[in-house]
């Protein structure tokens, strides 16, 4: 992977990460008693940060997969540490998805945080940063540091702001998180030693690691599976990923955080946190470790069948709203991992939309809960009903949000659901089929909350006096609802900006070690990919057209070679 200089000649990328950090610290010059001063220069300033991204989608060339906006400075020359950031079609719209529901989180926080407010906005504005960070680290040592920093005012807006069990909620995720990242700062240094050794120069820079080929061969065997040092470090990083996605079954975190959150801590958790873990995956694990990448495919379908269905089945019983739409997060988040080991174009790219489309659809779930419980200061189902007589903005609105995340047609959820499955079917009918009974069991549990909740006779005395929704509360919710219909109705920008990258990845992960340089010599030029999975060329990815709708020929499956190998075909 290459780099390409900044074509705006000015550091946007820090300005982007750093302004809400700015801001922070401007908050802390503020008095703790001037409340509305606080939530409005946070307001402020989140909105200036969404505001000056705005310009990069515009900018980014769609034509190359390079790291485009670089900014690079020494850090600690003595360890190979840089300041490197950089964004391609990977990162890109995770970063404006940051910066677009980051102001729609602290908006809906204006009624509802009345206590410590001072220290709930530097948090939340100090988080900002952390994420953006992440999404935009090209120094393993640097992604690092962001990784945990966003870890801290997560912890204090559960803990501090959560609901009734919030403490053990917080330290529940915090030591969860914790643990994931010490056993991937393990594969960091173990990578940084091993290419130090090879090339002679010790480096923490992410696309320099890249290009080095990492050793497959047996290093022991762990019942009866042979495991090399590229599977070892490749685990490595996948654990820390999996329990931010979360994966099962490292998902029992979720539902504690989510419904002990604060709104806006949901809104952040499920709209951009959770999708640190799978950017992670797609970051790091497919193209450092291409041939280990290969070799844990069976386990990650069956891990991703398994939370699609599990997580869709116990929303079915859940008595709590809040808990309900996180466990559809782990169904959704599922898919979106299943889609990304599929290897072909259409089940990335479908992955990639999906992490944009459920930070929007669950983000707005999660606002939809937290205006009801502004109201009724309760999330069981059995409290409500009968609201769409009293508060019909909400229910109108609520449907919405809650079609999107079913993927109905028309919305955008439906273009990530269909690429993953057109994706997954194409590895083999079975995982389609799968997949395809989590979307039903979806519709069924959404349904049937919109049913309990929206329909029926106002039973409740305190129902029967809610106010419908304010203009605050209204333009929380339309910006994400806009979006919801653009990407279903014309998803093409959002394709095309991504589809280069995600081909640059797929070939990458199918050429292999083959593609890589070895000992500080590239392979030979005859060399085209590992022979156990077979060339991919440039038309086996999939392509979009100018339109951004996929063309007829699909790609060949990278993933076929698996089912030889192991008999399945």
């Amino acid at each position: 992977m290459t780099v390409q200089g900044n074509v705006l000649g000015f550091p946007i990328l820090s300005l982007i990460t750093f302004l809400p950090l700015v801001g922070a610290i401007l908050l802390l010059m503020v008095g703790r008693e001037q409340i509305r001063s606080l939530r409005n220069l946070a307001l402020l300033v989140s909105v200036a940060t969404f505001a000056v991204s705005l310009p990069v989608p515009f900018l980014y060339d769609q034509t190359t997969p390079a790291m485009q906006f670089v900014e690079r400075a020494g850090w600690i020359p003595s360890l190979g540490v840089t300041y490197f950031v950089g964004l391609d079609g990977i990162s890109l719209w995770l970063v404006m998805l940051t910066t677009f529901l980051s102001p729609l989180a602290i908006l809906c926080s204006f009624e509802s945080i009345k206590h410590r407010a001072k220290e709930y906005y530097v948090f939340m504005l100090v988080l900002e940063t952390g994420m953006l960070g992440v999404f935009l680290s090209l120094d393993f040592f640097l992604f690092y540091v962001f990784w945990e920093v966003m870890l801290v005012p997560m912890y204090f807006l559960i803990g501090v702001w959560g609901s009734d069990r919030r403490l053990y909620s917080a330290i529940k995720f915090f030591l969860y998180t914790l643990f994931g990242s010490v056993v991937m700062l393990l594969g960091i240094l173990a990578i940084y030693f091993y290419a130090g050794a090879q090339t002679g120069t010790y480096t923490f820079d992410v696309l320099a690691l890249m290009r080095v080929a990492y050793p497959n061969g047996s290093v022991f065997d762990f019942l009866g599976v042979s495991l090399g040092f590229q599977d070892l470090v490749w685990l490595s990083f996948a654990l820390s990923f999996a329990i931010k996605v979360p994966m099962f079954p490292f998902h029992t975190w979720l539902p504690d955080a989510h419904t002990d959150a604060p709104t806006a801590g949901s809104v952040i958790l499920a709209g951009v946190l959770l999708k640190m873990g799978t950017y992670g995956f797609l970051r790091f694990n497919l193209p450092m470790f291409p041939e280990a990448s290969q070799h844990f495919v069976p386990m990650i379908f069956v891990l991703s069948i398994i939370a699609i269905i599990y997580g869709a089945m116990v929303c079915m019983v859940q008595p709590d709203m809040k808990r309900l739409i996180a466990y559809s997060s782990v169904s959704h988040m599922g898919f979106i991992m299943l889609g990304m080991f599929a290897f072909n174009a259409q089940g990335v790219q479908g992955s990639l939309l999906q992490m944009i489309n459920h930070g929007l659809s669950t983000g707005g779930l999660f606002l939809i809960v937290g205006l009801i419980y502004d109201r009724r200061h309760t999330r069981q189902i059995a409290e409500l009903g009968g609201l769409s007589k009293q508060m019909p903005i909400y229910a109108t609105l609520f449907a919405i949000i809650m079609f999107s995340s079913m993927g109905l047609p028309g919305l955008n959820g439906f273009i990530g659901e269909f690429l993953i499955l057109i994706g997954a079917f194409q590895v083999g009918w079975w995982w389609g089929a799968f997949a395809v009974t989590g979307i039903v069991l979806g519709a069924a549990y959404m349904l049937w909350l919109y049913q309990r909740t929206m329909f029926g006779e106002i039973t409740k005395e305190e129902n029967k006096t809610l106010k419908d929704l304010d203009a605050r509360e209204i333009a929380t919710l339309i910006p994400i609802i806009a979006l919801c219909f653009w990407i279903g109705l014309y998803p093409a920008p959002f394709l095309r900006a991504m589809e280069v990258s995600i081909a640059n990845v797929i070939q990458t992960v199918e050429k292999g070690a083959a593609g890589k340089a070895v000992q500080g010599k590239k392979a030979a030029a005859g060399q085209v990919g590992n022979p156990a999975t077979g060339r991919l060329g440039n038309q086996a990815t999939g392509q979009l057209g100018s339109s951004g709708t996929l063309i007829a020929e699909l790609p060949n499956r990278p993933i076929a070679a698996w089912h030889d190998r192991e008999g399945g075909r």
